[in-house]
């Protein structure tokens, strides 16, 4: 199928040392008509890999959240539909030939829904809440990102349907317990940033309840002990950062010295 004959895509990535993992983002998007990367600061190869890819580097150090981060991405992009993808995913070859499918005949004001997986010390995890859907592909012109600081999502636009694809986005978040652990941090701290802005409190039972819930969703509910060692060992860490980001919203507003 050639360009001529289909809608044209942007694919849109933001960055911040993403070396491990970029290059293979990047190969699994050797069809789109362009990338867009936006980097926060890179102090590793992560621009060289993907200047060497064909993309189109923009840096914009002065980090303002994910969700602004990735407007700005999408403000570069100049085709007609755009697919946002992490620096640590993947599109296999089902899921490409579904977007495919699609841009050879785009329907009107529909957002499309990729599956995700993700890899998670030694395994993919098929349950515990990890094997999700997310809308990553719309057309430019009709939507794009909130501003959330995190969790940031595709806005849908009164009047618009959703489709999911066939096909998965493999997602190869964390390496090991250290990047799970920095990641956790730096994701709590976004949470934490938002709510105080907003002038919310929290209290240590509230973290603890919502810590306990979290676990029990994942494991009980979301059958996560059906992923093995893997899964029980994500419901503990998740529910541990599910207790920080409130402790450090607590913290916060009960702790003088930490305020300055």
């Amino acid at each position: 199928m050639s360009q001529a004959q289909r809608a044209t895509i942007s694919a849109i990535i933001i960055t911040k040392n993403e070396e491990q993992i970029l290059p293979e983002c990047l190969a699994s998007l050797d069809w789109v008509d362009e990338i867009i990367v936006v980097d926060s600061g890179s102090t590793d190869n992560t621009i060289a890999i993907a200047e060497a890819a064909g993309a189109k580097v923009h840096v914009n150090a002065e980090w303002p959240g994910f969700g602004k981060q990735k407007q700005l991405a999408q403000s570069y992009a100049t085709k007609d539909w755009v697919l946002a993808i992490d620096a640590d995913e993947v599109i296999t070859e089902e899921l490409k030939n579904s977007i495919l499918g699609v841009l050879a005949d785009p329907p009107q004001n529909t957002l499309f829904i990729l599956r995700r997986t993700t890899w998670v010390f030694g395994r993919f995890l098929k349950h515990s809440g990890w094997y999700d859907k997310i809308v990553r592909l719309y057309p430019r012109k009709l939507t794009g990102y909130n501003d959330a600081l995190v969790h940031e999502k595709i806005i849908e636009p009164e009047g618009s349907t959703k489709q999911t694809l066939n096909g998965d986005m493999l997602h190869y978040s964390y390496r090991d317990l250290h990047q799970y652990l920095v990641k956790s941090a730096f994701y709590a701290k976004s949470w934490a940033d938002g709510r105080q802005a907003r002038g919310k409190k929290s209290s240590i039972s509230q973290g603890i309840l919502h810590a306990l819930g979290c676990f029990l969703k994942m494991y009980v509910l979301k059958r996560g002990f059906l992923d093995g060692k893997q899964g029980f060992l994500i419901a503990v860490l998740s529910a541990h950062s599910t207790f920080v980001k409130y402790a450090d919203l607590w913290i916060r507003a009960n702790d003088s010295r930490a305020a300055k």
